[in-house]
C-alpha cells in the first residue's frame, strides 16, 4: 500500500510505541491521526507532524465512534489503523491481600483486547469504502501484541491474557476482511523503551537489558516503528503476528 497521503490512525500515539509509530507514518507522508486519552501529550506530537489529535478511550464504544467519525471528516476514510494503546499492570492471581480484583483483570481486557477489536471494527469499516488498489488492497490493521503472549511471566495473568487475545484475533480478522481487501498483521514486541520501561530504576533497566540475547538493549519506538512500515509496504504480509524482542524469551519470573 502506498503510505503516501494515506489516512492513518494511530492509538496510543502520544507516547511510546505510538508516538514512534507516528511520526515515522507522517514522514513518510500519511495524515497521521493520534488518538489518546492524554489530549494535551497527543495535541503536542500532532502540532509536532502536522496531523490531528482527537481524545479517545479505545475501550468505549461511543468514545471510539465519535473519535473516528472526526478522523473520517477531518482527514477522510481510515486507511492504515496502528493499535499501540495499552495498559500494563502487574498482579498476581492470588497475592498476599487475596484474589486479584476481578475489576483489575477485566480493565486490561478492556483496553489491551477489547480497544484493539473497537478500533479494528470501526477502521475496517472505514476502509470498506476506499477505493482500491491495483492488488485489490483497501486498508491494513495493525495491532501490538507482545512476547508475554507467549511467555507469560508470573505477575502478568491479565496482560499475557490480553495480548494472547490480541494474537488470536489476527489471523480470523486477516480471513474476514480478505474479501474486501484489508489486511491485518500483529507485532509483538519484547522489551521496548517506552516510558513505562524508562521510569524504572537504572538497576532494574539495565537487569532486563542483561536478558535479551543480542542487541543487548531495549528496542526504540523507531525501531517497532520500521516494522509498521514494511507491514504497510508488503502487500503479501496479511494474518501475520512477528516477533520483534532480540531474539528473548522471557524466564518465569
Amino acid at each position: 500500500m502506498d503510505i503516501k497521503n494515506a489516512v492513518a490512525v494511530v492509538t496510543g500515539g502520544a507516547s511510546g510505541l505510538g508516538e514512534g509509530t507516528a511520526r515515522a507514518l507522517a514522514q513518510a507522508g500519511a495524515k497521521v491521526a493520534i488518538l489518546d486519552m492524554g489530549l494535551e501529550k497527543a495535541q503536542e506530537v500532532a502540532s509536532d507532524i502536522d496531523g490531528i489529535a482527537v481524545q479517545c478511550n479505545v475501550a468505549d464504544a461511543a468514545s471510539a465512534e465519535a473519535a473516528m467519525a472526526e478522523v473520517s471528516e477531518k482527514l477522510g476514510a481510515c486507511a492504515v489503523a496502528v493499535n499501540c494503546a495499552g495498559v500494563a499492570p502487574a498482579g498476581r492471581i492470588v497475592g498476599r491481600d487475596g484474589p486479584m480484583e476481578l475489576d483489575a483483570f477485566n480493565k486490561v481486557i478492556q483496553v489491551n483486547l477489547v480497544g484493539t477489536f473497537n478500533i479494528m471494527r470501526l477502521a475496517a469499516s472505514q476502509m470498506q469504502t476506499r477505493d482500491a488498489n491495483e492488488d485489490g488492497e483497501r486498508g491494513i490493521i495493525i495491532s501490538t501484541a507482545s512476547v508475554a503472549a507467549y511467555e507469560g511471566q508470573i505477575g502478568q495473568a491479565a496482560y499475557a491474557a490480553s495480548k494472547g487475545g490480541v494474537v488470536s484475533l489476527t489471523l480470523p480478522a486477516a480471513r474476514e476482511f480478505a474479501k474486501t481487501g484489508i489486511r491485518v498483521n500483529a507485532i509483538a514486541p519484547g522489551l521496548f523503551g517506552t516510558p513505562m520501561l524508562l521510569g524504572m530504576p537504572q538497576e532494574v533497566q539495565d537487569s532486563l537489558a542483561a536478558t535479551l540475547p543480542f542487541p543487548s538493549r531495549f528496542g526504540k519506538p523507531s525501531e517497532y516503528a520500521k516494522l509498521v512500515l514494511h507491514m504497510i509496504d508488503n502487500p503479501i504480509m496479511n494474518g501475520e503476528v512477528v516477533r520483534l524482542d532480540s531474539a528473548l524469551r522471557m524466564q518465569p519470573r
